[in-house]
């Protein structure tokens, strides 16, 4: 009996590492596409994303929602700003990829969940447990630590953190599975990057077609590097629990760490690893106090049951822990939760 889930399980850790793995990996790619602006890579991304996605959505038959969608205006209006604020969190993130920022770029998906927990009590009126007041308050002492260091805000940082918060909080009142709300994004950017590529063709500034076949397939791989961390994702989300999807979060942005420090060779003077000492010290804070919440949890449920009559199983399909998480601002897994972790940069 316990097979399958253990075999499930196995698949969706592989899943789930593939997935943050390609996200951690992707500085790597963006700069192939140079001589093409952030811009016209950002544009390419748009419109090839939506003929993989689609693709995707072919395979699988999944259309029922698109319906339910369309008469939905308010639903529609959401995945508008969706689009709109994915939109900034892509081409920050490929500029700042492309300019030499691999690692502050990387800070904003450190600081995410703190900046996740701060919306939540601002925009939400959530309470906080003490270890998260002391989580926050380290995260904000980090960031005036790094604009010292900078001698600036780290503002590359503080906007793909905030627009991928943004980004999540819509997505939360969207009520949208990955691939789905990916494709929805992709059809309302669809047009204004189509229309802007033709634009730059008509200038002759495009580079797609002026810099040979490689170039032009490397253009259009924006989409397969867009939909597959996606679809890796997905696996992951339905086969391990809320709790082992927000500690494979941090994957990704510490492998774009080690990239700009080991491969792009970007400075990091002693003020600069002080501020990010206290993230990862805020990171620690806020995984070690929802892992106690989730087993404390996870306690009680179990006791709940036994109370019942019923034998205890949670702990045999990897499932109780998700259950137990409150899904809530306040909570580092449950900040990275499957409903906005699934379009990264």
């Amino acid at each position: 009996m316990t097979g399958k889930p253990a075999a499930e399980r196995r698949t969706g850790l592989l899943n789930g590492f593939a997935a943050y793995g390609m996200w951690g990996l992707v500085p790597l790619f963006w700069p192939l596409l140079k001589p093409a602006g952030a811009v016209e890579i950002l544009a390419h991304r748009m419109v090839w994303s939506l003929f993989f996605v689609a693709a995707a959505l072919l395979l699988i038959r999944r259309w029922a929602w698109l319906g339910e969608l369309l008469r939905q205006p308010r639903k529609l209006a959401l995945i508008t700003v969706a689009a709109a604020v994915i939109t900034v969190n892509w081409g920050v993130y490929i500029w700042s990829v492309n300019s030499g920022h691999v690692v502050e770029a990387s800070l904003g998906y450190f600081i995410n969940p703190l900046v996740t927990i701060a919306m939540g009590v601002l925009l939400l009126k959530e309470r906080l447990r003490p270890v998260q007041w002391a989580a926050v308050g380290v995260g904000a002492a980090a960031v005036l630590v790094l604009t010292v260091g900078y001698g600036r805000p780290p503002w590359i940082s503080l906007c793909l953190a905030f627009s991928f918060a943004t980004y999540g909080l819509v997505k939360k009142k969207v009520n949208l599975g990955g691939v789905e709300s990916l494709a929805a994004e992709t059809a309302i950017q669809f047009l204004p990057a189509l229309a802007y590529l033709l634009w730059l063709g008509a200038r002759g500034d495009s580079t797609f077609a002026a810099e040979g076949a490689g170039h032009a397939a490397l253009l259009a791989a924006t989409g397969i590097v867009t939909a597959l961390p996606l679809v890796c994702f997905g696996a992951a989300a339905i086969r391990v629990p809320l709790s082992t999807l927000g500690l494979l979060q941090y994957l990704a942005p510490v492998f774009q760490f080690l990239l700009g420090v080991l491969y792009f060779k970007e400075a990091m003077p002693p003020e600069r690893w002080a501020g990010f000492a206290l993230v990862w010290l805020a990171l620690t804070l806020l995984t070690w106090d929802a892992l106690r919440t989730a087993r404390r949890a996870a306690r009680a449920l179990a006791g709940a049951t036994g109370d019942s009559g019923t034998t205890g199983t949670a702990g045999t399909t990897g499932d109780s822990v998700p259950a137990a998480v409150p899904v809530r601002a306040g909570s580092a897994p449950a900040a990275a939760r499957a409903d906005h972790m699934e379009t990264r940069s």
